[in-house]
């Protein structure tokens, strides 16, 4: 089936489900130690009600942030993905970033979700926690991609059988230059043929690394070999912060592709529906984001960025993002200022529609952004597949919350779910 008649099969599906009283299903990590995956239903005015908790069978990282080795804060692996259905909807894929395994469920009728695998990436656990947060699959190829935040085997392969059984293999990929051995990706996406895996990062040298000052703010700025001072995030100054790995037919990957991600730290990367060589770029540094196109041969080219209004402090951390349906309109998560902005997308231009879109989520007090405001630390968002309502988790606030989306881009809060402290992470559903 061509792609967009299965994106309007999937538009449909969604309206028939919003117009019957049925609504959808939403899934969400919890990230525990005890890992398990919450499972809402979506009504259809957008309300979310808790249908059951399922254990992955594997371990989350807790409260603990291994990226800066902070004992408590949200966003604990700087990444996204790290749940994901298979586009048929048949299976739910999930990391375990405290014990670095992937979990595998069935997903039968009423969305509930049945165990069926757990493995592990390949990759030791050094450490208090693991750091596998993203995933990425390949249907033509049974392929999954598992993206791990520190390496230098950033990349792990599994098969997947027909029945949802996983493999792991013995490949492994990184993200490293031999100039930066602490690279920290933060994602992996296909493009819509499959052909390419595009993998975001971050940090040239994590907080792990770099450390704090005595007041326990991070250090940012650190001496490179040349003995001059550098940024620690990616592509800032370097022009290489977005890694591209050809696909190969049997699934595995050839050899990585650095390339210009247009600003630093190109943190989330998102095809649009309609456009499979074009896709958005949202920058944790560099507080905005940018439209991207990618040609048959896997090279790159990035637009100029759109910036937010950067007046309550930077760095901002705009790291996640979610595209409408229709390709207009640019859900981006503010995770530093706990609030979201919207974009409108047209043709090859972005430009602000609502910057906040909503009014910010206030944290428990305990937590800071890299700008230094006390944030909430929203972090992976998801809409619907009718594009009426926008899903945010605000893990210092213990919140999920969820929003109707409205064309001028803003968003009214319908809904809020109290969720875990400081750890969940992931949000996937139809």
């Amino acid at each position: 089936m061509p792609k967009d008649m299965g994106m309007s099969k999937e538009m449909g599906m969604s309206k028939e489900m919003s117009t019957n009283g049925r609504g959808g299903h939403l899934y969400m990590q919890t990230n525990e130690v005890k890992n398990a995956i919450i499972h809402y239903h979506r009504s259809a005015n957008g309300t979310l009600t808790e249908v059951e908790r399922v254990a992955t069978g594997g371990a989350g990282s807790g409260t603990f942030k291994p990226i800066s080795g902070q004992e408590s804060a949200p966003n604990s692996f700087e990444g996204a993905a790290s749940v994901i259905l298979s586009p048929d909807r048949k299976f739910l894929f999930a990391t375990n970033g405290g014990d670095n395994s992937v979990s595998s469920f069935a997903v039968g009728a009423q969305g509930r979700l049945t165990l069926i695998d757990i493995k592990p990436t390949g990759n030791a656990v050094e450490g208090k926690s693991g750091t596998a947060k993203s995933l990425a699959y390949s249907p033509s190829k049974d392929m999954l991609y598992v993206v791990h935040s520190f390496g230098p085997d950033h990349i792990r392969l599994m098969s997947v059988s027909g029945d949802g059984k996983l493999t792991p293999r013995m490949e492994r990929y990184t993200a490293n230059t031999p100039e930066k051995p602490h690279r920290v990706p933060t994602m992996g996406v296909l493009s819509p043929d499959e052909k390419f895996l595009l993998v975001g990062t971050t940090f040239d040298l994590p907080i792990a690394i770099s450390g704090t000052y005595p007041d326990g703010s991070p250090i940012l700025w650190v001496t490179g070999p040349d003995g001059e001072t550098r940024s620690v995030a990616s592509n800032a100054p370097d022009p290489d912060g977005i890694v591209i790995f050809r696909v190969n037919a049997n699934g595995t990957l050839g050899d990585p592709s650095f390339q210009d991600g247009g600003g630093g730290s190109p943190f989330y990367l998102a095809f649009l529906h309609n456009r499979p060589d074009t896709f958005i770029i949202a920058y944790a540094v560099g507080d905005g984001v940018a439209l991207g196109r990618i040609d048959e041969d896997g090279r790159i080219g990035v637009g100029k960025v759109v910036p937010i209004d950067t007046s309550r402090g930077k760095i901002a951390e705009l790291c996640w993002a979610s595209v409408s349906p229709d390709d207009r309109l640019l859900y981006a998560t503010v995770f530093g200022y706990s609030d979201i902005t919207t974009f409108h997308i047209d043709g090859l231009e972005l430009k602000v529609a609502k910057d906040p879109a909503c009014p910010i989520v206030e944290g428990d007090g305990t937590f800071r952004g890299l700008c230094g405001d006390v944030s909430s630390g929203p972090s992976d968002n998801w809409v619907s597949p009718d594009g009426a309502f926008l899903y945010q988790i605000y893990g210092n606030a213990s919140k999920l919350v969820g929003y109707a989306t409205k064309p001028d881009g803003s968003l009214e809060e319908v809904t809020s779910v109290a969720i875990p402290y400081n750890s969940p992470e992931g949000l996937a559903g139809f």
